[in-house]
């Protein structure tokens, strides 16, 4: 087959973006087109041909003053008044928060957390995925297909944390029922978006569901749940109708089950491996 999703884990042109460092570590990058804007902070914002770092006593507050105006300009979209931490990818200390749409901006690593939701065999093999279709009034991926359970981890939570939260507000999925996921791996993406740079770790979960039970949505983000046979699911996974991250999730949880064609394995073995970095955790 032809994993698109794969091709655009790593769709990235390193060349076009600066380092953007804060507390002297390399935590994101910014575009090259966006340094006149930039320079308009230079009480905040130290911008050379080589880097931008943020030098502001007060971290949070320069950053949402900046954020604010770049949203005014366009340069920041899908607002979502969420803070996201800002870490160092190396030590995985925080160094500051920020909008959860200016992440994209400023390319900073984010994470993201989902539920592969299985139906199993007698035998314990799954047999069919729950997926779910994006509300076609989404700022991301509208109505494009995704995991059962996918969603941000905002500051102050982990993603089994941010999991379990998401598991009511977009299936309906009571706290119990969520904790039962089992960690698979952390898929990396670094990719161009329209946004900016998404540098994301995914946090894949493996989620067993009873027959019969079915997903109900809270929060109005998905626009309803089909239960298909792994070929169907991994059928749109191959392709476009599934956002990137579910549909990286999505195989390498195909991998790990080996539910695939014997022929697929090795390429996409080696194509999801070069992409992770660790295994998910439950706590």
């Amino acid at each position: 087959m032809n994993w698109e999703a794969l091709a655009a884990a790593r769709a990235h042109d390193a060349a076009a973006r600066l380092p953007f460092v804060v507390g002297g570590c390399h935590v994101g990058s910014v575009a090259r087109v966006h340094l006149t804007a930039l320079r308009a902070w230079p009480a905040w914002l130290a911008v050379t041909d080589d880097a931008v770092e943020l030098i502001a006593a007060d971290r949070e507050a320069a950053l949402a003053a900046i954020n604010a105006t770049l949203r005014e300009a366009g340069l920041v979209r899908g607002w979502r008044d969420e803070a996201f931490a800002i870490v160092d990818p190396a030590s995985g200390r925080r160094l500051a928060t920020t909008e959860r749409a200016a992440s994209r901006f400023w390319g900073t690593l984010t994470q993201g957390a989902h539920a592969t939701g299985y139906v199993a065999d007698g035998r314990g093999r799954p047999t069919h995925l729950w997926i779910a279709r994006r509300s076609a009034a989404k700022a991301t991926d509208p109505g494009l297909f995704d995991n059962l359970v996918g969603g941000g981890v905002p500051a102050g939570q982990t993603p089994f944390e941010a999991l379990v939260r998401e598991g009511w507000e977009e299936a309906g999925l009571q706290p119990v029922l969520m904790r039962r996921a089992r960690p698979g791996r952390v898929l990396r993406l670094q990719r161009d978006i329209p946004e900016g740079l998404q540098l994301e770790d995914l946090h894949g979960y493996d989620l067993p569901l009873p027959p019969g039970q079915a997903p109900a949505n809270q929060d109005g983000e998905v626009a309803g749940f089909q239960c298909l046979p792994v070929d169907e699911a991994l059928a749109l996974a191959a392709g476009s109708a599934m956002t990137v991250d579910a549909a990286l999730v999505t195989l390498d949880f195909a991998l790990r089950h080996d539910l695939l064609p014997a022929t697929e394995v090795p390429a996409l073995a080696a194509a999801l491996f070069a992409c992770a970095v660790g295994r998910s955790q439950t706590a």
